[in-house]
């Protein structure tokens, strides 16, 4: 798959987003580094490796759409939208976000989805898993069926057994331990 992409996106990673420091994570837990996802799904090369492999991941499923909760995964399904179209395999983007928006439609999910849409959802870094849970449940209440998740790293703290034991087909790109950690 990719391995040129894949090896160049591993780079990127060490080199922009791996901080070892001190730092709480969104799930509570405490860690001696931290992944900052964004700093390679914002950089223009990292966000095409990400996009270009997520792709590859997909293309022998039906897709309707690509998601996940706002704000990592914004800059992902952005990419792959616009790098799916220009290969002749478009994949519609969406966002759900943290809390209804307040005015207008007052929507959670925004984007072109609609009931009976086959989603993938992703997210950067994944550690137990709840960011892309919330994800996963609403998009489910939309009448939407999640056929993939997909993580850029996963920690190794839990969430692959999470996703397995609720019956998602989890996918990471890089763990942890391809960083060096």
């Amino acid at each position: 798959m990719l391995e040129k992409e894949k090896s160049r996106l591993l780079k990127i990673l060490k080199d922009k987003a791996l901080k070892k420091v001190a730092a709480e994570l969104s799930s509570g837990r405490k860690s001696h580094y931290y992944i900052d996802g964004k700093l390679v799904t914002l950089d223009p090369e990292g966000a095409f490796l990400v996009a270009k492999i997520i792709i590859e991941l997909l293309k022998k499923d039906n897709v309707d759409g690509i998601g996940g909760l706002t704000i990592g995964a914004d800059p992902i399904v952005s990419a792959v939208a616009a790098i799916s179209y220009k290969e002749g395999f478009p994949i519609p983007a969406f966002i759900v976000r943290n809390s209804p928006k307040k005015h207008g439609m007052m929507k959670l999910i925004e984007g072109p989805i609609k009931e009976g849409s086959r989603v993938v959802i992703v997210d950067d870094v994944v550690t137990t898993g709840g960011s892309i849970e919330k994800a996963i449940s609403e998009v489910e209440k939309a009448s939407c069926k999640v056929i993939k998740v997909i993580a850029i790293v996963d920690r190794l703290e839990g969430a692959k057994e999470r996703f397995a034991e609720k019956g998602y087909n989890f996918i990471s790109i890089f763990t942890r331990e391809d960083l060096g950690l």
